[in-house]
């Protein structure tokens, strides 16, 4: 048995951080299999974060160093989160420039998650791509634990569940808008590591991966003035993918910027791109979820 590749665990001076990249680095229990553990901080269930991010780790693991350019997830079932995950990777194609992967996490032999991964050589091409919205700079910006102030018997989940990714909202949070009344149909978050991370490149995509299932499907709530904790809301994800445009570090700061463009029959789209600093578009994710909401009577 071995771990999964070269992540090293030396301390980046944010404990959650270097919990997170414990996970990230998978134990190697067979050519294609590895076992992923869970942190001490856990929500009722696999964060979704989480099983993308260690998907990541496992299909890039059998690749190489060519590069991940597209995941495509689909949520199966919640997992235990007192139990380890066996993520096993198929592989259907390892061509002179593509790779094609299929990663499913298990336990117990019953399916969590399934996700397809495609790897692709970078090449010179057509170039183009959507402007990254004017917001503040992320430094004139609060954390976001800022904005638990007040609110953290409401929003508990938030305030226990790990930090390892230094997140600040452009807008308000949905937590504050719902003080104010007002509605927003996008939301925007500066996002990176809480440290450094190691130079591994597929460190990087994976951490992306983990922060992306984070505030996306905040437009949904936000356009119907809701917010967590503070109404009763149920979500769950049902599918996730993410398209990786360009090479790029996930310690620097990347804006998140989601939208919604639907909600119906239960569940609502949402979409988002990472922007760099520089105002380079790093990638894009579409996220579905099940989402309900349960209006307080009276």
């Amino acid at each position: 048995m071995s771990r999964g590749g070269s992540v090293g665990v030396a301390s980046t001076g944010n404990p959650d951080l270097d919990v997170l990249l414990t996970l990230l680095d998978l134990e190697r229990v067979d050519e294609d299999v590895f076992v992923g553990q869970h942190p001490a901080k856990v929500w009722s269930r696999t964060f979704g974060g989480q099983l993308v991010a260690q998907a990541i780790m496992a299909a890039g693991r059998t690749v190489g160093d060519r590069p991940i350019h597209a995941v495509n997830a689909h949520f199966v079932r919640g997992g235990d989160v007192k139990r380890p995950i066996e993520y096993r990777v198929d592989r259907h194609r390892d061509g002179r420039s593509l790779a094609n992967r299929t990663v499913t996490a298990t336990q117990d032999g019953q399916e969590l998650f399934v996700m397809l991964a495609a790897f692709q050589d970078h090449g010179k091409g057509l170039e183009h791509a959507h402007a990254r919205p004017e917001v503040p700079d992320p430094e004139s910006l609060p954390r976001v634990e800022a904005s638990f102030a007040g609110l953290e018997d409401k929003l508990e989940m938030f305030v226990k569940a790990p930090h390892p990714i230094d997140m600040r909202y452009t807008n308000d949070p949905a937590w504050i808008m719902k003080g104010t009344g007002e509605r927003l149909n996008h939301n925007r978050v500066w996002m990176r590591a809480d440290g450094r991370l190691p130079d591994d490149p597929l460190i990087h995509v994976a951490t992306l991966g983990y922060s992306s299932d984070t505030t996306v499907l905040d437009s949904i709530i936000t356009t119907h003035g809701l917010s967590w904790g503070l109404d009763r809301i149920i979500a769950a994800t049902v599918n996730h993918s993410i398209w990786f445009h360009r090479p790029f570090r996930f310690d620097e700061w990347a804006l998140y910027a989601t939208e919604s463009p639907v909600a119906s029959g239960s569940r609502g789209l949402a979409t988002g791109r990472f922007y760099s600093r520089e105002g380079e578009l790093l990638a894009t994710t579409v996220q579905e979820g099940v989402i309900r909401h349960f209006p307080s009577r009276g």
